[in-house]
């Protein structure tokens, strides 16, 4: 299965959670599999610092990752698949056993990741339009908080 077929459509909340983990086959590593992808696609490629970021997003005890495409730069491009809404960034939870599997994807610019009342949560920064906003104002500042294997929207600012 393609890279971008494992993409999903990003749905009015800017969020989108991928299928039960039954239906996709874990990775061994989301950074590898991105990275092979972007080398067949770009003919030369280049990786930011802030491409990875392995982190418990379920606060199970367990390392997973964050992957934001704004850190790539492809034939020169950097971000080729950003827009006017924001960067790609993929969300992929690692299991016990071994290997990760995609959750979401969301189309933003940018994110925190910071404890709440105990509980770690991320702010995602988002186009205005996820808070009914029009282009230009303020943009979306979106709190999520990831039980499980699916995105709970806390507020929006």
């Amino acid at each position: 299965m393609t890279f971008f077929l494992r993409l999903f459509l990003v749905v009015a909340t800017g969020l989108a959670t991928a299928p039960a983990v039954a239906q996709q086959e874990l990775l061994s590593d989301p950074e590898i599999y991105e990275k092979n992808h972007y080398a067949e696609r770009c003919d030369t490629v280049q990786y930011g610092s802030g491409f990875i970021d392995r982190i418990d997003i379920n606060n199970d005890g367990i390392k997973d990752a964050v992957t934001n495409s704004s850190e790539i730069v492809c034939d020169g491009v950097r971000g080729p698949d950003c827009t006017a809404e924001g960067c790609p960034f993929n969300f992929y939870l690692q299991v016990k056993e071994g290997g990760y599997f995609m959750i979401a994807t969301a189309q933003m610019y940018s994110y925190d990741f910071i404890k709440r009342f105990g509980n770690m949560v991320f702010v995602l920064k988002m186009h205005p339009r996820y808070c009914e906003r029009e282009e230009g104002q303020e943009p979306c500042a979106m709190t999520v908080r990831v039980r499980g294997t699916k995105f709970l929207t806390i507020s929006k600012k």
